[in-house]
């Protein structure tokens, strides 16, 4: 009974948490939600609701019905119209949704508990309060899991910088030395212009030191990842274009509107598992991925047996004339499914990220996609370099006339390997759908940095295509972070028309005689 009354709501209290000053309403909060007592939980979430009233020396929790109980003992009370609303203020309802949240620290959910040690170790690295000291050491002497036991160590040790005790800010400053968020960089420089104790100003000196080395190489780290995830959409872009530019010699304009179409592609699949097959909705993109290639290679088979193969060796006509083919493509995208972009949504197992070194943050989508282009190059790489096909492909682009006495159907081949180069444009599609929007001008976004790209890895040359890709991807983003978007495309633009002129070949010069002729 003894234990019960003193965590039992107290009419102190509930008067104080109601209607007291700031700092004593935020320490009795933060007091009450590390206590087991579903009378002063109860008022806590009736404050942060704004459904409490102060009636004479009375707290009130009203109701939707517009009944109310005493916020104390629970019994009905009937409003004499004398109550005045207590008076939340941002202050204030900040420190009541941590509290709330910090109620999951007391808890067994791990999840709950890191998402509550986080809100904790964020508010305090933005604005120290010392009122919360009393829930967070209640919560460091309880059971938690370590990620959230850390936040709310660095998160007590921010509000400890500030202290009146020389020997808490040294040893805080230290405790902080290993902390990567940079929330807590402005934190440390403003005790740093504060303090006074020689020991305390040179370790919060380290404690920025090491906060900064940290913030350099993950800033580092957070720019070769999303220039190396640029890279390999340049590269699944590119991969099909190498193929009909770099081996068969077609300037294929329409070579945008094949990654539009895999894109569209694996819409439909997605509409289709969403209507039809719900329950396996999270594998509709392993259904996609051959729905996009097939339906982007017989689009392209179909351009080359009607159109392009009447224009081989004619440069200008072959750019013309696919130029307006991607004309009526995109026409006809906008006929069919409408000029609005459509959504694409991820499957659940492409969804969220994961975190490295406390605060690089690697989205899932475009680690797979990643994954995905280098699967694509190494199966492309097999079938031309391994395969009866890539001989025949390898064959008639070398010589074609030595290859159609050796009874190779050049005729075929030439279809076979644009199909092939158009179902892995379909296949870029099917990875940028999982990134962006899809709509008909998709393909006008990447059709020039294709060509950029085959170009400058040398005509007919896989491994220069992938050097350039990459290449390219990490060059505009390292520049991007340095001097923006603009000025990062146009520097990106003036290498390559320089690289070009010093080396027209390439990166990688052709060899044998398709160098020759």
């Amino acid at each position: 009974m003894a234990a019960g009354s003193a965590q039992a709501l107290s009419p102190a209290d509930a008067l104080t948490l109601a209607a007291g000053q700031g700092d004593e309403r935020v320490e009795t909060l933060n007091r009450l939600v590390t206590e087991a007592d579903p009378r002063a939980v109860a008022l806590i979430e009736a404050l942060a609701d704004g459904s409490v009233q102060v009636q004479g020396e009375q707290v009130l929790i009203l109701a939707a019905d517009g009944s109310a109980t005493d916020a104390v003992t629970g019994a009905a009370v009937t409003p004499d119209g004398t109550g005045e609303d207590a008076v939340v203020n941002n202050r204030m309802r900040g420190a009541l949704a941590t509290a709330l949240a910090g109620r999951a620290l007391f808890g067994t959910d791990e999840t709950a508990q890191r998402e509550a040690a986080r809100l904790i170790q964020r508010g305090n690295f933005d604005e120290p309060d010392a009122a919360q000291l009393p829930l967070i050491d209640k919560a460091l002497q309880g059971t938690l899991h370590d990620a959230a036991r850390a936040d709310l160590q660095r998160a007590r040790a921010a509000i400890l910088l500030s202290s009146e005790d020389t020997a808490q800010r040294l040893a805080a400053a230290q405790a902080l030395s290993g902390a990567r968020d940079p929330s807590l960089k402005p934190v440390l420089e403003r005790q740093l212009q504060a303090e006074q104790d020689p020991a305390a100003k040179a370790a919060i000196k380290a404690a920025l030191s090491a906060l900064d080395r940290s913030l350099m190489i993950s800033s580092g780290l957070s720019q070769a990842f999303t220039g190396i995830s640029l890279g390999s959409i340049l590269l699944l872009a590119a991969l099909g274009l190498a193929i009909t530019y770099g081996l068969m010699g077609v300037i294929n304009m329409a070579h945008g509107e094949l990654i539009m179409i895999g894109a569209y592609a694996t819409w439909l699949v997605q509409v289709f598992f969403r209507q039809h097959l719900p329950g396996a909705f999270d594998w509709y993109l392993l259904v996609a991925m051959p729905v996009a290639f097939a339906t982007s290679a017989l689009v392209g088979a179909a351009m080359e047996r009607s159109v392009i193969r009447f224009l081989y060796g004619r440069p200008l006509e072959t750019l013309l004339a696919t130029w307006g083919i991607s004309l009526v493509l995109m026409q006809a995208v906008r006929s069919l499914f409408g000029a609005q972009n459509v959504g694409v949504e991820n499957p659940s197992w492409m969804s969220g990220s994961i975190t490295l070194m406390g605060q690089l943050t690697l989205p899932w989508n475009r680690v797979l996609i990643i994954v995905f282009a280098a699967l694509v190059l190494l199966g492309v790489a097999l079938l031309i370099g391994k395969t009866r096909l890539g001989l025949f492909v390898r064959g008639v682009t070398q010589n074609r006339p030595i290859a159609s006495c050796m009874g190779v159907n050049t005729a075929r081949i030439d279809t076979w390997a644009f199909a092939l180069g158009s179902g892995i444009a379909g296949l870029a599609g099917c990875a940028l759908s999982q990134i962006g929007n899809v709509g008909p001008d998709l393909g006008q976004s990447y059709i020039v940095d294709s060509f950029m790209v085959v170009v400058l890895g040398g005509v007919g040359q896989l491994a220069g295509t992938v050097y350039a890709a990459l290449g390219l991807g990490l060059l505009n983003k390292f520049i991007e972070g340095w001097a923006g978007a603009v000025l990062a495309k146009i520097a990106v633009l003036v290498f390559i028309i320089v690289f070009i002129q010093k080396r027209p070949q390439g990166i990688f010069a052709q060899k044998g005689r398709s160098a020759e002729a």
